[in-house]
């Protein structure tokens, strides 16, 4: 079974039993092995570079500009602005990179302007299920069907029978649910309502059908609107029966109390970097890189698991520009990925790095390869 530490609630009712940056919580925090990438700096580099997209990883881009910054001197400054933002500045080329939680459609990848755009995938992360309810920390267990009618307005009170039927061991409260959801176009929304769909028959119909109930942004029947993971986990964190969605690393940060997911084999699984790990593990990975881990078979896989990528442009136009940006990618590649597990996301597998290398080798000046 894929090691998780155990996550208890405080004994005293408060909001979680998970420390802030207590990395332990999953069981597995070393670094990954990966050989060099070969793919040597380039001398000549701009000294700055502009990205905006998904607040998923934004945790682990911060960190990741700062300590490039430190061996570099470079700046990388990157505004955390939800996926939909990320495609969209990336599409008008108005950034050096987008990133997304969702890979880009066909149809929006015909509208970018700078030509095609390349998918990096930089890490692997859990969207969860977290929640404010006194008296109760982590390790409440939800099916995708319950969760579907939460969100969907059909299940409207904690103590709901289906919800108890899952925790006979918990005293839930009679208190109506709160549900907090994004209000912004976000990748996070995509893994969310795509596993709403696949686990939640009764989410699909209260949407209007598969081609409604999915993607970066949807008709919410209920709730309310939270700006980016920072808004949803702040909007949880303040209101007493709310529960709603985030990237793990949010939760953790403010000390939210996170929800068990049952999975496909049945078991209810905690999410943490083994079971995210778990998920990808068998993962179908197409040439472009444009993936999902979604509702992944495997005893251990958390189903509510996802990737992030990068979005760049394959050809690009100012030679200081691709050079940096080149640069940073790789560097990613060799030294990032290294500290992924500190901030509780998932470091990609060695096979899918090397072909997130050999797309950052495709990265050409004028027609020409950027990197030797």
């Amino acid at each position: 079974m894929a090691a998780c530490g155990q996550i208890d609630g405080l004994s005293d009712g408060s909001q979680t039993g998970i420390e802030a940056g207590e990395g332990q919580i999953c069981g597995l925090n070393s670094s990954p092995s990966f050989a060099p990438s070969g793919i040597e700096k380039l001398d000549g580099g701009s000294n700055s570079l502009s990205g905006a997209g998904a607040t998923f990883p934004a945790p682990i881009y911060s960190l990741w500009a700062s300590e490039y910054k430190k061996a570099t001197g470079v700046e990388v400054a990157y505004q955390s602005i939800g996926s939909g933002g990320g495609v969209k500045q990336i599409s008008e080329q108005t950034v050096d990179f987008g990133a997304s939680d969702a890979p880009m459609k066909d149809t929006e990848l015909s509208k970018a302007k700078g030509g095609p755009v390349l998918h990096i995938p930089t890490v692997l992360g859990a969207v969860v299920p977290t929640y404010k309810l006194k008296g109760h920390g982590s390790g409440l267990k939800f099916t995708g069907e319950v969760l579907g009618k939460i969100f969907a307005g059909q299940i409207t009170r904690w103590d709901d029978k289906e919800i108890v039927d899952l925790n006979p061991d918990a005293i839930l409260p009679s208190l109506p649910i709160a549900v907090v959801h994004r209000s912004d176009g976000s990748g996070t929304t995509d893994i969310w309502t795509n596993y709403l769909t696949a686990a939640s028959p009764s989410w699909v119909a209260a949407l209007g059908g598969n081609d409604k109930s999915a993607g970066k942004e949807v008709a919410w029947p209920v709730g309310i609107g939270g700006k980016g993971n920072e808004g949803v986990s702040a909007a949880v964190g303040q209101t007493e029966g709310a529960i709603g969605y985030v990237e793990l690393s949010f939760a953790i940060e403010q000390r939210l109390s996170v929800g068990w997911v049952k999975n496909r084999a049945g078991k209810f699984v905690q999410p943490c970097i083994a079971t995210v790990t778990a998920a990808a593990q068998g993962a179908k990975i197409p040439d472009d890189l444009r993936f999902s881990i979604v509702d992944a078979d495997g005893p251990d896989a958390y189903p509510v698991s996802g990737a992030t990528w990068l979005l760049v442009y394959e050809n690009q136009t100012d030679e200081a520009k691709a050079k940096t940006l080149v640069n940073f990618l790789a560097w990613i590649m060799d030294e990032g990925e290294m500290t992924a597990s500190t901030l509780n996301y998932a470091p990609i597998s060695t096979a899918l790095r090397d072909k997130a290398v050999a797309k950052i080798k495709g990265i050409k000046l004028n027609g020409a390869p950027v990197a030797a």
